[in-house]
């Protein structure tokens, strides 16, 4: 039997093939939605207000409440020709969000949406699981061809607004009357748990969609500002410089053992005479929130991230005073930051010569000696972009040999893992990435005699293994564990490298650091001079 002839008669053994009113339908929607997208805000609210006879009377109400507010809103958008797309869009949205809830615990804000946006195939399959098609299937899907084989009945013209004016009426009212009551819990619940909001479905994705939209709207007018056109090299000697900035990926600063990890997860690193930075912390928790605000020049007080797509980054300034910039990426992009330099992916086989069948960092140093070669004049700075620690799928984020700690699980249901599974193939990409910037090192080390070499690593964000049913990242920084954002920092250089006493660096090792000194670190590590850098935000700088 045909998928719409089943529909049609389960809708019609459910309503005795009576039609609904449109106000009939709002409240059905609206109870759906409280029903069944919302598990993870309820079970988030349990966690902050335990059930008991105090609380009891409260949570009673909030669900009242939620599916009033619901009705509220359906009843201002919703009419002859509207209702249904909105109720399908709804429900397929809702079952997505609830997926990624339900799973993750996580949360839907601007941020997020913007992750959502500038993602990649291959990290979209990375999430997909027969989990989610189910989610789809049977509270998205099942449920829209409901609703579009339905019939929703309205009044005629301007008579359609008295039930629909009465509903309105009866939803304020019913909030007001349950909610007044119980102020003070409510109080509570708006104050002191602000992050619990983010958690309600589909409400939380319209709400950071049109954060999103507005943000973008309002960028993409604004002309490109440029800053620091004094910048210029100014240095001692004839002596040329090769940089390469490494951005990390999802990586925690508390699994590596150079920074103390109980297990062996930089062994080769720790041979190399690096310098660990143990307390460095990211300013947000998503790269594309965090990527574009390494790159900035300023500091995370006044930093705006719509006005920063529209002005220009270190790499322009740095470009401006001569030095040649390359941007290589393994992730899904630069996020804006490299738009204006050179730029090539490693995420297609045909550029990317160590692929199994996923692409690895590692390959992003197979054409860098021609590209060192080719440019016998000036200063270089090479940014590698790595896929580095990215879940959820962390089995795929190494090669078979970098598979050191056992058991683990092949598979991106985080929530199906045990916490050693999950540790396990956490802590072999942190090997992979160990080896990575080995290789990184001895890349470097082989031009020593033509330049003065460095390396500095930092990670975008950290990364959520499952504490309190927390997995990934992306979580608000008001409400982010330190996971997700306290971040491994390393630097290297070759001896004799000019504008930098090891010492002084050492000393700074276990010195707290975020995410606010990387552009003006890069500006004085290639001796470039401009108005725009601040020197107290040099991480290499020297006392005068």
């Amino acid at each position: 039997m045909p998928l719409p002839r089943i529909v049609d008669k389960l809708r019609k053994s459910l309503f005795r093939g009576r039609e609904l009113s449109s106000s009939a339908f709002i409240v059905l929607l609206s109870a759906f939605l409280l029903v069944f997208a919302n598990a993870t805000f309820f079970s988030n609210v349990l966690d902050a207000f335990p059930l008991a006879w105090g609380t009891a009377p409260f949570l009673l109400s909030l669900g009242w409440v939620f599916a009033a507010i619901s009705v509220v809103g359906l009843s201002l958008v919703c009419s002859r020709f509207t209702t249904k797309p909105i109720a399908i869009a709804l429900l397929l949205i809702s079952s997505v969000t609830s997926y990624f809830m339900d799973s993750y615990n996580t949360l839907i804000d601007d941020s997020m949406i913007d992750n959502m946006v500038r993602t990649d195939t291959a990290e979209v399959l990375d999430l997909m699981s027969l989990r989610l098609v189910l989610y789809v299937l049977f509270l998205g899907v099942l449920p829209s061809v409901f609703v579009a084989t339905s019939t929703i009945t309205y009044r005629p013209g301007w008579r359609e607004m008295v039930p629909r004016a009465k509903l309105f009426g009866i939803a304020i009212g019913s909030i007001l009357l349950v909610a007044l009551p119980l102020s003070s819990h409510y109080a509570s619940f708006l104050r002191q748990h602000k992050a619990l909001r983010y958690y309600s479905n589909p409400g939380c994705f319209i709400y950071a969609t049109s954060k999103y939209v507005a943000a973008r709207t309002r960028s993409g007018v604004a002309p490109l500002k440029q800053i620091g056109l004094d910048a210029r090299i100014e240095r001692e000697g004839t002596s040329r410089k090769l940089v390469i900035m490494v951005v990390g990926e999802s990586a925690r600063a508390d699994r590596f053992s150079l920074n103390g990890y109980e297990r062996e997860t930089n062994p080769i690193l720790a041979t190399k005479d690096v310098i660990s930075f143990s307390d460095f912390w990211s300013y947000g928790t998503s790269t594309a929130v965090s990527v574009p605000f390494m790159f900035a020049l300023g500091d995370s007080s006044d930093y705006d991230a719509v006005e920063a797509e529209s002005t220009e980054n270190v790499l322009d300034v740095m470009q401006r005073a001569g030095v040649d910039i390359l941007w290589l990426d393994n992730n899904s992009s630069s996020k804006g930051v490299a738009d204006r330099v050179p730029y090539q992916t490693y995420k297609k086989p045909s550029i990317n010569p160590i692929c199994d069948p996923e692409c690895r960092d590692e390959g992003m140093l197979a054409h860098l000696q021609p590209h060192v070669d080719e440019r016998p004049n000036g200063d270089l700075l090479i940014v590698l972009h790595q896929m580095g620690n990215h879940g959820p799928a962390y089995y795929k984020r190494y090669p078979k040999r970098f598979e050191r700690f056992t058991p683990i699980r092949r598979t991106n249901q985080l929530q199906d893992c045990t916490d050693e599974e999950i540790g396990n193939a956490y802590d072999n990409t942190i090997l992979y990435t160990d080896y990575f910037l080995s290789k990184v090192i001895d890349f470097l080390a082989a031009n020593d005699d033509e330049f003065d070499v460095a390396m500095l690593y930092i990670s975008d964000h950290g990364e959520s293994l499952g504490e309190n049913g927390v997995y990934l990242h992306g979580l608000p920084t008001f409400i982010a564990p330190d996971a997700q954002q306290h971040v491994p920092a390393i630097f290297w250089f070759g001896d004799g490298f000019s504008g930098v006493e090891r010492s002084t660096v050492e000393r700074k090792r276990d010195r707290e650091f975020s995410h606010d000194i990387i552009s003006h670190s890069l500006l004085g590590l290639l001796d470039v001079q401009t108005s725009v850098y601040d020197r107290k935000l040099d991480l290499f700088r020297r006392k005068k």
